[in-house]
């Protein structure tokens, strides 16, 4: 089963503060949810929460418009930091811009590298860098912008994954080891930045599958593996995942994107869609590296919630805001 994902559009300046969430635009009696999108506690959760991130932005509507049932379910997300997916353009300033915001809230970045070659085999993610040079160059772009900053790094979601089901073809498979294994290379040079190659989901194939493609495209110099990226496999499901894959690349440590594993994946519909805009899920585990796993170093939410896999099920554009959807996720469950 493939996994599509999206690299959808960022917000980015150094500063990066919030302009609007705090207007109470025509509401009437407690005007308590008109604040300021804010950082969860360090000591649990070190990752940054954009302040002017789509759900903040939608946030800051919702209130002005007196929708304040949906303000707050969409402010569920808002409030939890996400990855922020660096763009082919401008990616130095980018990788900047939101690392030097981190520093300063006193939180590492949370940053998604997705822009390999033949990216995604053509789907509603299709694109990423045009050859093997310029990849070379944006990844030369992003390290030049995070620089000393604490960051940590998921790295290219589906690359190895599609070189195994050989969606991608089979002649670009050789460049694209080396271009994982260079970026890796690349982005360890960096005095505090974590980089974890994604390693596909529980859904898709088994471990004796994937460990040795992980271990030519450079794992034993990463940090360790993400799974589940932008996937709804539960959370146990994806830790044992996990520690089978982890055992076959020398026990590296992996991290658990839960951003809308809540409810597991779904079951129904077009097999080969269930990925895309799946209707019934909820919002997973909030991001947290207290997981109680030494393995397990963290609950990421990779894929930002809200945020469109593509033109299926009435969806707009891979990576567009999709309020409704965004207020279904948060309410499930709750």
């Amino acid at each position: 089963m493939y996994r599509k994902l999206r690299a959808g559009a960022v917000v980015v300046g150094a500063a990066l503060l919030v302009s609007a969430c705090s207007s109470g635009g025509d509401k009437k009696g407690d005007d308590s949810s008109a604040r300021p999108v804010g950082q969860q506690p360090k000591s649990a959760d070190p990752f940054w929460v954009n302040p002017d991130s789509k759900a903040a932005e939608a946030v800051a509507a919702l209130e002005k418009d007196g929708k304040d049932d949906q303000a707050k379910a969409v402010r569920k997300i808002a409030e939890q930091p996400s990855g922020e997916w660096i763009l082919p353009e401008n990616a130095e300033s980018q990788a900047r811009g939101y690392t030097e915001a981190a520093q300063k809230a006193n939180r590492d970045a949370l940053l998604v590298i997705y822009n390999i070659p033949h990216r995604d085999c053509g789907n509603y993610s299709q694109g990423g860098a045009a050859d093997g040079d310029a990849y070379r160059a944006f990844i030369d772009q992003v390290a030049a912008g995070i620089g000393d900053r604490p960051a940590t790094v998921i790295l290219e979601p589906d690359a190895v994954q599609h070189m195994v089901d050989n969606c991608t073809p089979g002649q670009f498979h050789e460049e694209r080891y080396d271009l994982l294994k260079g970026a890796v290379a690349k982005l360890k040079t960096l005095k505090d930045t974590k980089v974890y190659l994604d390693a596909g989901n529980a859904g898709w194939g088994k471990p004796e599958q994937i460990f040795q493609p992980l271990q030519r495209s450079g794992v034993d110099q990463a940090d360790g593996f993400s799974v589940n990226v932008s996937n709804f496999y539960s959370t146990e499901d994806s830790i044992t995942y996990g520690k089978e894959l982890s055992a076959k690349v020398g026990d590296k440590p992996f991290v658990v994107d839960t951003s809308r594993n809540g409810n597991g994946p779904y079951t129904g519909g077009d097999p080969d869609e269930r990925w895309c805009n799946p209707p019934g899920r909820a919002l997973g585990e909030t991001p947290t590296t207290k997981t109680g796993d030494p393995l397990v170093k963290a609950y990421l939410w990779v894929k930002r919630p809200g945020e469109s896999d593509g033109t299926c099920k009435g969806g707009p554009k891979a990576g567009a805001w999709w309020g409704a959807y965004a207020v279904k996720l948060a309410n499930a469950g709750s």
